[in-house]
């Protein structure tokens, strides 16, 4: 596994010098090459010294929070995925984490084996070791074109930017244009584990998604009550 992660860079943002020691020595020892950061200020810094392919987000940071980072990197186009590492327990935590745009999110105490397998699942689901997806052929439906070696979309012929995860979530719908697909599904398609039962997640990406895509023409994105999400065009009659 080191010899496959070590073309990978994780930034570390932890103001607590014994946690940020701890992830920086099992990253390392992991095969990753490591910067990392004490407060908020650092890691938007550290982001565009070495450009991270993944940052380990502590939430409760000295001078702001990993919220307001996320969103902040979100804004000025920095789409590296991001592993939220915080005390707050709360499911209303998880699902502000996520809906800034966050990709993960991992509670203290933690035990590193898990911090590991979430940043190999991170990784591989937003393209760290995808064989080159470049030669695939745009997904497309109704106005809808989704250029995954590209990493495009477009809606109406204007562009829509999503995060990766987004990203992926779309392919995922594209897929499989009018079926409806479970959450559970769609869990194991664009995040390959489960999320301890709490699909919840799912909820709140496809919130996200639909404020984006559905902005620029009739919707696409609809709900299926009791089952999970369908991508298609609105039927005759419905609102």
């Amino acid at each position: 596994m080191a010899a496959q992660s070590a073309r990978h860079t994780v930034l570390v943002v932890e103001d607590d010098p014994s946690i940020r020691t701890l992830l920086t020595s099992a990253l390392r020892a992991a095969g990753y090459s490591v910067a990392s950061a004490a407060s908020g200020q650092e890691a938007v810094a550290e982001t565009g010294r070495c450009r991270p392919d993944l940052i380990v987000l502590d939430v409760m940071l000295p001078d702001t929070d990993g919220f307001a980072v996320t969103r902040g990197l979100r804004a000025r186009g920095v789409y590296t995925p991001v592993l939220f590492l915080t005390a707050r327990t709360e499911v209303e935590d998880r699902i502000i984490g996520l809906s800034s745009g966050g990709d993960d999110y991992v509670t203290k105490p933690f035990h590193i084996q898990e911090i590991l397998l979430r940043i190999r699942a991170i990784l591989r689901r937003t393209g760290g070791t995808s064989p080159g997806p470049a030669e695939e052929p745009p997904l497309r439906y109704a106005d809808l074109v989704v250029d995954r070696g590209k990493h495009t979309v477009c809606r109406a012929g204007g562009p829509v930017e999503l995060s990766p995860t987004e990203f992926r979530l779309l392919v995922c719908l594209v897929s499989h244009p009018e079926k409806v697909l479970e959450k559970r599904e769609i869990l194991q398609e664009v995040w390959q584990y489960g999320f301890a039962g709490d699909t919840r997640i799912v909820d709140t990406y496809i919130k996200n998604l639909r404020r984006k895509v559905d902005r620029a023409g009739p919707p696409l994105v609809h709900t299926v009550r009791g089952v999970g999400y369908c991508l298609r065009l609105p039927r005759e009659g419905s609102a």
